[in-house]
């Protein structure tokens, strides 16, 4: 079942961040491959349940965790809640649209929406997309907006009614960004300077 969030998230907004982060768009339409130590199906209901080191691939998107619950709508989309164990964190990667770079991020608990294209990461939650990094106890990324969401998801609170947690993130200079993601033959060795050879020295 999914838990309704809404009411700590809204109580505890504290980022919101437009990364440039584009999802590889033809993940949607791909076939999901499913892997693990036991799985159940239940066809009438489109749910499969699988446990222990499970592993999920539709295109680029990779989810690697202990226990996974995947449901199928009407229309063929998928959802998948992943879970981790006690001591894990479940993990999540996509590659970026035109980039050979991955959005990856991990938490306790993860959920993914294939139709809104809609990745939720709860608690001890950590979402890197290029040099960018977002730590939070929760973490929101939409794939379709291309934007980020992190709160401190309701954690707890100290004696004087502060919240205890932070959210974090470290955002590079979008020309950092750039530079450090472009391929190696753009960037070349450095320019030295050299007389022209038509030009004579002076002898003087």
């Amino acid at each position: 079942m999914k838990i309704n969030y809404c009411a700590s998230v809204a109580s505890c907004l504290l980022l919101a961040l437009a990364l440039p982060a584009h999802a590889e768009r033809a993940d949607r339409d791909k076939p999901v491959h499913l892997e693990a130590d036991r799985m159940s199906i239940d066809d009438i209901k489109k749910i499969q349940t699988l446990e222990g080191r499970v592993v999920l691939i539709q295109g680029t998107i990779e989810i690697r965790t202990n226990h996974l619950v995947v449901t199928q709508d009407a229309d063929g989309f998928q959802k998948g809640t992943a879970t981790s164990g006690a001591n894990g964190l479940a993990r999540f990667r996509q590659k970026r649209e035109g980039r050979d770079e991955y959005i990856e991020g991990e938490a306790e608990r993860i959920e993914y929406d294939a139709r809104s294209e809609k990745a939720e990461f709860f608690n001890r939650a950590w979402v890197r997309s290029g040099l960018d990094e977002v730590r939070g106890q929760y973490i929101s990324y939409d794939g379709l907006n291309e934007s980020y969401l992190a709160t401190t998801g309701g954690a707890a609170k100290n004696a004087g009614g502060a919240s205890q947690a932070r959210v974090r993130a470290i955002i590079q200079p979008k020309s950092k960004a750039k530079a450090d993601a472009a391929p190696a033959a753009q960037k070349g060795p450095p320019l030295i300077l050299k007389p022209a050879a038509n030009v004579a020295p002076r002898s003087d």
